[in-house]
């Protein structure tokens, strides 16, 4: 018998390892310490969601699942010591200047992200932009509202128009971070390969690098698109409110949110109420586009 066979043989007869884990492990005891301080975390940061989602569902979901469902959605508010009505205006106006502000603010910021990402990523330019993008992550969202009002309003009047810029101001600033940090993720040796095989630089972006950087940069925009829906301060500068559906895009415009901070503060239940269920249909419409971001954004297996 060789060397080899006998060393073969020693290490069969030789016990294998305990591999079974050990309870009462130093390791282990710290790892199951760790895994339940985090759960106990992710719990008690779920408290104020949970508690909110319940509140709304109570005060406001037996008028949005009731029996006047199609009245709540498409009604006119009311007035005074009126009875009834809904939130329609108030729902097709958020949805106006929502679809407003992507329309100015989504082009712009993939074009930007581009120009930040891959045609001049280290230029002094570059650098500007993306400094005053990271700023504009701490503006505050009522200054969106001022400047609109300055630049606009004083001179054409509170307008659709005026809401849905003041909303693409804001949303910005998350499509080109959101869109930039996508296209980053890109190989290298992708474009590299492409450009190996003769694409020219506008080729690569569009065949190369924005396919594979779409979920990323549609999970900003999805993620942009449900804070404009929630934005009030901005529409109290720009858009104010109104009692009818929008027919110009030049004339005050109902939202949800300003609705909620009017009706919040009136002494009649029913306004209250209608107050509630535009908070929940509010809510129901951010916690889709999150959930549509998550979705997208996540990693294919």
């Amino acid at each position: 018998m060789s060397d080899f066979d006998l060393t073969k043989a020693g290490e069969a007869a030789r016990p294998m390892p305990q591999l079974a884990r050990q309870g009462f492990e130093v390791r282990a005891l710290k790892s199951g310490l760790l895994t339940g301080l985090t759960w106990l975390a992710a719990l008690i940061a779920a408290v104020p969601l949970i508690s909110v989602m319940y509140l709304l569902l109570v005060k406001g979901g037996s008028r949005l699942f009731g029996a006047d469902f199609a009245e709540v959605l498409t009604g006119l508010p009311p007035a005074g010591f009126e009875l009834g009505g809904g939130i329609g205006p108030a729902i097709v106006g958020t949805l106006v200047m929502v679809g407003i502000a992507s329309v100015i603010s989504i082009p712009i910021g993939i074009l930007a992200a581009i120009y930040l990402g891959v045609l001049e990523p280290r230029s002094r330019l570059a650098n500007t932009s993306r400094f005053l993008a990271k700023v504009l992550t701490g503006f505050p969202s009522i200054m969106a509202g001022v400047f609109v009002y300055a630049v606009l309003v004083i001179h054409w009047g509170y307008s659709a128009w005026a809401g849905g810029i003041a909303l693409a101001v804001l949303m910005l600033r998350t499509v080109v971070l959101a869109a930039e940090e996508a296209i980053a993720q890109v190989p290298q040796r992708m474009k590299d390969a492409a450009y190996g095989m003769g694409c020219t630089r506008t080729q690569v972006i569009w065949k190369v690098v924005l396919p594979t950087g779409l979920p990323g940069i549609l999970t900003g925009v999805l993620l942009a698109v449900a804070g404009a829906a929630g934005e009030s301060a901005p529409l109290l500068f720009t858009a104010l409110f109104s009692n009818y559906f929008i027919s110009e895009l030049s004339e005050p415009t109902a939202s949800l949110s300003i609705l909620i901070y009017n009706f919040s503060g009136m002494p009649f239940p029913n306004q209250i109420e209608l107050a509630w269920t535009a908070s929940l249909v509010l809510v129901l419409i951010v916690l889709m586009f999150n959930i549509l971001a998550r979705l997208i954004g996540q990693p294919k297996v």
